[in-house]
């Protein structure tokens, strides 16, 4: 049986979206820059998308700018909103868990002259809105705070921290990757003035995404060419992405409830059946969490060798990050909440999709446990936590 709970990762293509970009494939092929029949029918379909994403998130469509992908648009987001300010403002936030795409470009930045500032979560992965609230400066070009995170599922309380940006004039910018399509997001309510979007995390195509970038702020673009996407994203327009993101995007929107609740069910049910197993944790909050993750500790496992034992039974699971899943080190994340490295190597990450059946996890929770049991059995810090050394 093939089990795939690794949607934090990539989730299947709806059909329905897949039908809808297939035309622009073939008959209907136009750059959207074109002035003939079939440029101008490229551009409609981009311009129904951009409606249908702006909708997913309470934003105009004139505030949408579609990109190749997440990583891109946090790129464009908090490049372009430093730069913009350099000359006024170089300081810059985020925190100590946010996803690659947004901690090396600060990194990057730092090495460009800027000074990072990095907020620290507790033991459950949330930041204190407070704290916060209490580190950002009038000296400071932009901060970014996800709005759940990747690997653990905390949801942060970004509108509290957006207030805070907005009354010291400093441009706040959440990656909502992972939120998109498990929780309501509505721009207004949030307060943010750019957010980041990627389709395949809510059943649209790979390589395509969008940047919100609220109506008057101004950042600076950091591709130049033909001035597409308002001037902000040069690069002749990936329409049958565009059109399948924004069809997915219309998805969710109109089952979001649905899906939140079949998600959280099935969520409940692995954290519940897993954590009935000795020396075994959930990572992260267990109230202020998105609908499909649930991230689980064993003590005295390696999790890339319980990852490949779950593969040669067919269930498709990470241990973290996908961007990030080849460096064999525990992750960033798990070390922030305070856990020793023997305890942060020993995690799962499962995620769930609309296309999760309850099959599939009663599969799940049916092969995991002997799959620890077996690492157990050969593992040095599994002894030492049964004799009581660790």
């Amino acid at each position: 049986m093939k089990t795939y709970l690794d949607n934090s990762a990539s989730t299947r293509v709806d059909p329905a979206v897949l039908e809808e970009m297939l035309p622009y494939f073939t008959e209907r092929y136009g750059n959207a820059s074109s002035l003939h029949s079939f440029g101008r029918e490229a551009r409609e379909a981009i311009e129904k998308a951009r409606e249908r994403v702006a909708r997913l998130i309470g934003a105009k469509p004139e505030e949408i700018i579609f990109t190749g992908g997440g990583t891109e648009s946090d790129n464009l987001a908090l490049r372009g909103a430093a730069y913009s300010r350099k000359n006024k403002a170089r300081s810059i936030l985020t925190s100590n868990i946010e996803h690659p795409a947004v901690l090396e470009t600060f990194r990057d930045l730092e090495r460009e002259g800027f000074t990072a500032i990095y907020a620290k979560v507790d033991k459950e992965g949330l930041l204190d809105a407070g704290t916060v609230a209490g580190m950002i400066t009038q000296d400071m070009a932009v901060a970014s705070v996800m709005l759940a995170n990747n690997e653990i599922g905390t949801i942060q309380p970004v509108k509290e921290i957006a207030e805070e940006c907005r009354k010291k004039d400093v441009l706040f910018h959440t990656d909502a990757v992972q939120a998109a399509g498990k929780i309501p997001i509505d721009v207004k309510i949030l307060g943010v003035d750019m957010l980041t979007l990627a389709s395949h995390k809510f059943h649209g195509p790979k390589g395509v995404g969008a940047l919100f970038i609220r109506e008057g702020v101004r950042i600076k673009p950091i591709m130049t060419g033909g001035g597409h996407e308002r001037g902000l994203r040069s690069g002749t327009e990936n329409v049958p992405g565009i059109v399948g993101m924004g069809k997915a995007a219309e998805i969710a929107r109109e089952r979001l409830d649905e899906d939140v609740e079949r998600m959280r069910k099935f969520r409940d049910m692995l954290i519940d059946g897993l954590l009935s197993m000795e020396e075994t944790y959930l990572n992260g909050s267990r109230e202020k969490r998105l609908p499909n993750n649930a991230n689980i500790r064993f003590h005295g496992i390696e999790g890339e060798s319980l990852i490949f034992l779950l593969d040669e039974k067919g269930i498709a699971a990470s241990t973290g990050s996908a961007c990030s899943s080849k460096k064999l080190q525990a992750s960033h994340v798990l070390l922030a909440l305070g856990l020793p490295e023997w305890q942060a190597h020993g995690s799962l990450r499962l995620t769930l999709s609309r296309f999760t059946t309850k099959d599939e996890v009663a599969f799940a929770l049916k092969e995991i446990p002997p799959a620890v049991e077996t690492l157990r059995k050969m593992s040095p810090v599994w002894r030492k936590i049964k004799k009581g050394e660790l």
